[in-house]
């Protein structure tokens, strides 16, 4: 077991190692000059410079590249005497660090993988990604569950009325589902429950998790505004999950051990939930997880189109103000976020299934 999680831990490092070098090789030969976008159109070249030496890019690429991954690194090395290394300035940058050891004029910390700060705020990338998480993670959970529940209801009705018109019914919707792209629905659901049904159900159209009051008491909780945009990024896992409980709700009725239960006068009702489902529920649990682990990431569309505040209004409002820590920081975060997920759902699913550990 200790072998397989090492393999599965080994494996993930070298995707997030993959995709720092890519985010960061991608955002930093994209068109547009952040210094430009922090002084407007009408700077000056000195002044551009100024900018462009105090955010490290007036360096080649490969020592830029490095000096990233030294900032990411829970251990990282600095030296205040040469201007041209990727270790260049003091650690005080970092808002947390514990110093190691001193080398000559050189310096080794230990602390917290920093990701920079925002171009635009000042603000550090990692303070921006803790306030819009939260947000982000109540949608996904929220969506998660309301898929999970509904689907496990229809599929299992599925697959007890198969080919009945009840079979046929759940299978358009599922498949109307799975066909409509995310930013499309978000549109149609909005514009037909808090527009066209505005009197009947009270929703709107744009909202947070929380709502400031109209007296001035604060901020409320106001979990109205999570019901549209749950029920938008739900509709893809919900379609996926009814077919999946209905497929394996079938292979597990047809089991042995089922009509030998069935030949002996078992309720139909125990046999359904206490065998069927139980042994059904491997591979709905397996996709329910990577379910969770792609809507954390896959909210961005959904977020936009309702104004959540979360991590997809982060990325596009970063992404429009060239605003190149916030967007890498935060693509970086969720592509952690994956691997840790899916990790976790490798080793929960081989202590389910000790077959898996041999693959």
């Amino acid at each position: 077991m200790l072998h397989y999680i090492g393999k599965r831990l080994l494996y993930g490092l070298l995707v997030i190692f993959g995709v720092i070098t890519l985010v960061f090789f991608l955002f930093n030969i994209l068109p547009g000059d952040p210094a430009r976008m922090m002084l407007g159109q009408r700077a000056d070249a000195e002044s551009i410079n100024i900018i462009n030496r105090d955010l490290g890019r007036d360096k080649p690429i490969a020592i830029q590249y490095l000096g990233y991954l030294n900032d990411l690194s829970p251990i990282s090395i600095h030296n205040n005497s040469d201007s041209t290394s990727f270790w260049y300035l003091a650690p005080d940058k970092y808002e947390h660090y514990a110093t190691l050891f001193h080398i000559g004029t050189t310096t080794t910390v230990i602390k917290t993988p920093y990701l920079r700060r925002s171009y635009q705020s000042k603000r550090s990338v990692s303070e921006i990604i803790a306030t819009a998480f939260p947000q982000t993670a109540v949608l996904a959970l929220t969506a998660m569950t309301f898929a999970l529940i509904v689907g496990l209801i229809l599929g299992i009705i599925s697959a007890i009325y198969k080919d009945s018109w009840i079979d046929r019914i759940t299978l358009f919707i599922s498949t109307l589902g799975m066909s409509l792209p995310s930013f499309f629905a978000a549109i149609l659901i909005a514009w037909f429950f808090a527009y066209l049904l505005a009197d009947l159900t009270h929703l709107n159209m744009f909202g947070n998790l929380y709502s400031v009051d109209d007296y001035g008491c604060g901020e409320y909780l106001n979990l109205k505004n999570l019901i549209l945009p749950a029920l938008t990024l739900g509709i893809r896992p919900l379609s996926v999950l009814v077919q999946l409980t209905k497929n394996s709700m079938l292979e597990a009725l047809s089991q042995d051990y089922i009509r030998t239960a069935r030949a002996k006068g078992m309720s139909k009702r125990r046999l359904l939930f206490k065998h069927a489902l139980r042994n059904a529920m491997n591979p709905i649990v397996t996709s329910a997880s990577g379910w969770l682990a792609g809507l954390l990431a896959g909210a961005v569309f959904v977020e936009y189109v309702f104004d959540w505040k979360g991590m997809g209004v982060v990325i596009v409002d970063g992404l429009e103000k060239y605003d190149f820590p916030v967007v890498m920081g935060t693509i970086l975060f969720i592509c952690i976020l994956l691997v840790v997920i899916n990790i976790l759902t490798d080793i929960i699913y081989a202590l389910l299934d000790p077959r898996v550990r041999l693959k």
